[in-house]
């Protein structure tokens, strides 16, 4: 599979041939959601507490005498049904991970990156990189290549200009090819691959 390769001012700069193993499959949504639903759930803090009736800064004494008074028994204000009181199976500290096998994140990864070739939905730039840290360049570069929403990958290391310009236009997301993952793919319109992150990919699936 051949793609063009673009300069980030619009020009052509030749093609690239992509490997179908990794951006040729079918997607399938089962997996994609199945990668998603994992990385959600691994980003989930897991603090939320509630207090029992063992951690309430109130006395255990008991409220009133056993018989007696014509009220029903009672021990501690502790309890759950006083206000004050306890909760009763409140939730408490906790992971949310789960496990999924490591060949199906890798598996889920190469869907993505297919669903974004079928949707016609992948840009393949030489470099990402910037003369200067000025955003409004970037503005105007993003717009000849119809960028409002996406997510850019680059190398090993991303630019400091680049990255520095980039940070302040909205719905413009960049990583190093160290930190692609499905969950942000998906989560933004467009994707663009510097020619670096291809070969990164190529050879972490090879």
């Amino acid at each position: 599979m051949d793609l063009s390769i673009t300069t980030l001012e619009g020009k052509e700069a030749g093609k690239v041939e992509l490997s179908e193993e990794i951006f040729g499959l079918e997607p399938r949504d089962d997996i994609l959601q199945r990668m998603v639903r994992y990385q959600l759930a691994k980003k989930q803090q897991g603090t939320h507490k509630a207090k029992g009736r063992s951690e309430i800064a109130r006395t255990g004494a008991k409220m009133y005498k056993q018989k007696g008074t014509g009220r029903a028994r009672h021990h501690s204000a502790r309890a759950p049904q006083f206000r004050g009181g306890g909760k009763a199976h409140g939730p408490v500290v906790h992971s949310h991970e789960h496990a999924l096998p490591k060949k199906v994140r890798a598996l889920a990864l190469r869907h993505a990156l297919s669903a974004k070739v079928k949707a016609s939905d992948l840009i393949i730039v030489d470099d990402l990189a910037a003369a200067e840290g000025k955003t409004k360049v970037l503005v105007s570069q993003f717009a000849k290549l119809g960028l409002e929403n996406a997510l850019l990958i680059g190398g090993a290391e991303i630019d400091a200009n680049f990255r520095r310009a980039a940070s302040n236009i909205p719905n413009i997301d960049v990583l190093p090819i160290q930190g692609i993952n499905v969950y942000d793919i998906l989560r933004r319109g467009k994707l663009v691959l510097s020619k670096a992150a291809v070969e990164a990919l190529e050879e972490r699936f090879k």
